[in-house]
């Protein structure tokens, strides 16, 4: 056993697993490659365990028993949320049901919802000045998108005799734009058909294919893209306007406001929980270290 938390042994599978969630996080991230990191990431796996544990311990003694009526409210709701009962147990990775195993894991929930009840204790009454004051020094978070209006003309393969032949014609409607002709009058003498949009209009990221926004959100009003491609073919682009992000006005964010305050209150009494429990807590780490391992 790698880790003991306060005398009970947590199995290696279950650290093994922590570490492959963490790395995997960071190379979605794209902050990691190979095996560069390992090390690291193996401690931030079993801080999260050891964490975790002190807590369950921790409701575990001041909750040692819940209702059964409790167990079950939640147990319906997680049921009802998943979408019915064969999705939840297929969301939980349980082949089969088991109900007594499942409502184990329920009342761990229950008891930690409890605990961490009385941790956080009733939500503040934060006055409209603190609320103001936390919009005016987090502005930065409450902004409208950037938005930009962009036309294309976009050339699809089929009826084509090749790809090569798509890719000329574009190449040669850029060498036309770039000598000044006018984008919107050659868009539409080249469109497929009369429902082809050209003019897409005001939009934000994540409104039309990534590699169509990479494009068009890093282009300057006037530019003309070069040829590029989508999975609907080939593509120019212009950038006909763009709006910077600017202030949402308070009483529009007002209530976001007060759940990013509240969010940070209960997150402060969480960290300061686990602080207090880690002091007390006995932890022992029989993997050897890495350096000393090397050298055997």
């Amino acid at each position: 056993m790698a880790l003991i938390i306060n005398g009970e042994e947590i199995d290696d599978e279950v650290i093994e697993g922590e570490f492959r969630n963490v790395k995997g996080h960071y190379e979605r991230m794209l902050q990691v490659s190979c095996c560069e990191r390992d090390q690291e990431f193996r401690g931030y796996a079993k801080d999260n365990i050891i964490s975790r544990v002190l807590l369950n311990q921790e409701s575990l003694k001041r909750f040692p028993t819940v209702s059964e009526e409790d167990v079950t409210e939640r147990l319906n709701r997680l049921i009802e949320e998943a979408g019915g009962e064969d999705q939840f147990y297929m969301n939980i990775g349980m082949p089969y049901k088991d109900e007594a195993v499942v409502r184990e894991n329920v009342q761990g929930g229950v008891r930690l919802d409890k605990m961490l009840g009385e941790v956080y204790g009733p939500d503040p009454d934060y006055t409209e000045e603190e609320l103001k004051a936390a919009y005016d020094k987090d502005q930065k978070l409450y902004m409208t998108e950037e938005l930009i209006q962009a036309a294309h003309i976009t050339k699809g393969l089929q009826g084509a005799q090749s790809r090569t032949e798509v890719y000329q014609l574009m190449r040669d409607l850029r060498r036309q734009l770039l000598a000044g002709a006018d984008f919107m009058k050659l868009a539409e003498e080249n469109r497929a058909d009369e429902q082809q949009q050209i003019d897409l209009g005001w939009f934000k990221r994540g409104e039309f294919m990534e590699e169509f926004e990479v494009i068009a959100f890093s282009m300057n009003e006037g530019e003309i893209s070069p040829v590029f491609t989508t999975q609907l073919g080939y593509h120019l682009c212009t950038l006909l306007g763009r709006k910077a992000p600017e202030p949402i006005p308070f009483a529009a964010v007002r209530e976001a406001v007060r759940q990013r305050l509240l969010e940070a209150h209960k997150d402060a009494k969480f960290n300061e929980l686990i602080a207090e429990l880690k002091k007390t807590a006995q932890v022992e780490d029989t993997d050897p270290d890495e350096a000393e391992s090397a050298g055997h």
